[in-house]
């Protein structure tokens, strides 16, 4: 196993916005303590490693009980993972299930579902691992995952307030900075666009730290509020008040991922955050740890 790891140095940082999505607010100074953090996202190289050496098995690939899940239809209640699917064209964008699908077979191993593989996606980043799954590795790895703070300010690279990792101005055309979506989402992204990218395909932040905005989201260690001053202390306490009937536990996940589109989703930027079930990978979603 190979984790490049370089040193966030102790510091107070501004973290979050009021310039942006109600739930990055409000913008406050934090102490973080110094640590350590990998320069890039677990790949599947990486996790397949971990796997081979302890036999594990991740949350996509365990049977389902049926009793946890008692409104699912039969045909969901085998192992599986979210997948993104290309809709054929305009849609409203309101509805994420248009491009969202169940897709049982799909996991870590089989990223767009059970006929896919990762053969040649040696060096992308992991995917379809629920919060377990990548805690677990952390902790075979000896480190940890890091938190909310801890992950804003090693993505902010040394800047102040910054919009993007990379600083304040929007990324110019034919100068890549991120692997988020280029193109009309979700149906036609542009050429190379649309899906992860190997590790380190765009240029570094000022840490040298890689694919902090893009690429996949990355889990933390927090639960999930609805603003930065709601920080719920345990499982109870976080849920997702956009969606009420679904009551599984959310962490927060930062950093956006190649899903990310200017005209929905503007969240490949430090202080964005979002939600997500701690019962449930996709094939946005992976991370990457921390030693402290």
């Amino acid at each position: 196993m190979t984790d490049e790891l370089v040193w966030i140095p102790a510091q107070t940082a501004t973290l979050g916005s009021d310039r942006h999505y109600p739930e990055e607010a409000p913008a406050r100074s934090v102490g973080v303590d110094g640590f350590w953090i990998m320069t890039k996202a677990v790949t599947n190289a990486q996790f397949a490693e971990f796997v081979d050496a302890t036999g594990y098995l991740t949350v996509a690939e365990r049977p389902v009980n049926a009793a946890d899940y008692p409104q699912a239809p039969p045909e969901n209640l085998q192992p599986g993972s979210m997948v993104f699917t290309r809709t054929t064209g305009p849609v409203d964008l309101r509805h994420l299930n248009l491009w969202w699908t169940w897709t049982p077979g799909a996991s870590w191993r089989r990223p767009v579902g059970p006929l896919s593989s990762i053969d040649k996606r040696a060096d992308h980043p992991v995917v379809h691992v629920a919060y377990q799954d990548a805690e677990a590795y952390a902790g075979w790895a000896g480190m940890s995952l890091p938190t909310e703070a801890e992950w804003e300010t090693a993505a902010l690279g040394g800047l102040s307030e910054a919009e993007y990792t990379w600083g304040d101005e929007a990324e110019s055309p034919g100068e890549p900075l991120a692997n988020y979506w280029h193109g009309d989402f979700p149906w036609r992204p542009d050429k190379g666009y649309g899906r992860t990218a190997p590790v380190g395909s765009y240029p570094p932040n000022g840490y040298g730290l890689f694919d902090m905005a893009g690429n996949v989201w990355e889990w933390t260690s927090d639960w999930y509020g609805e603003t930065r001053d709601d920080q719920p202390c345990c499982a109870s306490d976080s849920y997702d008040p956009r969606q009420p009937q679904f009551q599984v536990p959310r962490k927060v996940v930062k950093g956006g991922s190649f899903l990310c589109a200017d005209v929905y989703c503007l969240r490949y930027r430090p202080a964005a955050r979002r939600p997500q079930a701690v019962d449930t990978g996709m094939s946005h979603i992976g991370f990457r740890c921390i030693k402290r």
